[in-house]
C-alpha cells in the first residue's frame, strides 16, 4: 500500500486581512504548515490555526519565511546562513509556544516561499536551516522540494526528511519548479493536476515542461488553500488518491510505522 501526506500552507491571515480558507480546507489535509509571523500570520492567527489543526488531527508544522510581510516572503533577500539559522529558530520557537500551550506537539518544519526556493539550490543555506531545525528538536521532520539541497542537508544533519511535490506547479527538467514569474508555472486544470500527482506517487515520475520524464520522490503533496477552487480541489484530490489505492495520512504517522 502507498502512503502520502497532504500538506497546506495555513495561518497566513494578518490583522484585519484574511487569506485562505483554513477552516474549510483543514478536514481534507493531513499536515498544516503554519505561518510564524515573518511573511504572514500573527500571534492570534497562529493560536487559532493551531487549535483548528488539533481539532482535526492534522500534523502541525512551522512555516518559517523571510522577514518580508509586504512581499509575502516571495522576494529574494541576500541573507547569510547565520541569518537563515536565526530566523528559522526564532519562528519555530514562536509557533512551538502556541502548540505547547494547546497541549499539542509539533510534527515538522517547512520553509516558505523564497527561503524554500533559495535553500533548494544553495547548500550553505540548506545546511543552516537543517541545523536550526535539528538544534531546536531533532525529532522534527524537515520538508523540502524533492531532490533539493534542503532534503540532502536534512539527511546529513540526522533529521527525518520528507520529499515534497506540488499538485498545481509545473516542473523543469532538473527537477526544479517553474518560476512563478513564468506564465506556465501553474497548472490550472484540476484533472491535469490530479493526473500529475497520482503519477508522481505511483510511478515516481513527473513530466517536465520540456517534455522529459524526471524521477521524483513524493512523500508529501502541497496543495494551496488560497485559490478560487481550493476547497473543491482539496476534496477532489482526497477522493482521487483513495480511488488510486493511495492512503492519505500525516507524514509523522508514516514515519512512525
Amino acid at each position: 500500500m502507498r502512503y502520502v501526506d497532504l500538506n497546506c500552507d495555513m495561518g497566513e491571515s494578518f490583522g484585519a486581512y484574511t487569506l485562505g480558507r483554513d477552516a474549510e480546507i483543514m478536514p481534507y489535509i493531513t499536515s498544516a504548515n503554519i505561518a510564524c509571523g515573518f511573511h504572514a500570520g500573527d500571534a492570534g492567527t497562529m493560536r487559532k490555526t493551531v487549535k483548528l489543526a488539533l481539532e482535526h488531527g492534522v500534523g502541525i508544522g512551522a512555516h518559517p519565511g523571510l522577514q518580508d510581510l509586504i512581499g509575502f516572503g516571495r522576494r529574494k533577500m541576500d541573507i547569510s546562513p547565520r541569518e537563515a539559522y536565526d530566523i528559522v529558530v526564532y519562528q519555530i520557537g514562536a509557533l512551538w509556544g502556541f502548540v505547547r500551550a494547546e497541549g499539542g506537539a509539533m510534527q515538522h518544519v517547512k520553509a516558505h516561499g523564497e527561503l524554500y526556493n533559495m535553500a533548494a539550490v544553495n547548500p550553505a543555506l540548506a545546511e543552516a536551516i537543517a541545523e536550526a531545525v535539528y538544534q531546536v528538536d531533532p525529532n522534527l521532520i524537515l520538508l523540502g522540494l524533492a531532490g533539493s539541497e534542503l532534503v540532502k542537508a536534512g539527511k546529513k544533519a540526522g533529521l527525518r526528511t520528507a520529499s515534497e511535490v506540488f499538485s498545481d506547479r509545473t516542473y523543469q527538467s532538473d527537477g526544479s519548479l517553474t518560476s512563478r514569474r513564468q506564465p506556465d508555472s501553474m497548472i490550472t486544470d484540476d484533472q491535469e493536476a490530479l493526473k500529475q500527482v497520482i503519477r508522481m506517487v505511483n510511478e515516481g515520475k513527473v513530466l517536465s515542461r520540456q517534455q522529459v520524464d524526471v524521477n521524483i520522490q513524493a512523500d508529501t503533496i502541497c496543495i494551496h488553500g488560497d485559490g478560487v477552487h481550493a476547497l473543491a480541489f482539496a476534496r477532489t484530490i482526497n477522493d482521487s488518491l483513495a480511488q488510486a489505492g493511495i492512503t492519505v495520512q500525516p507524514i509523522g504517522k508514516t514515519w512512525a510505522e
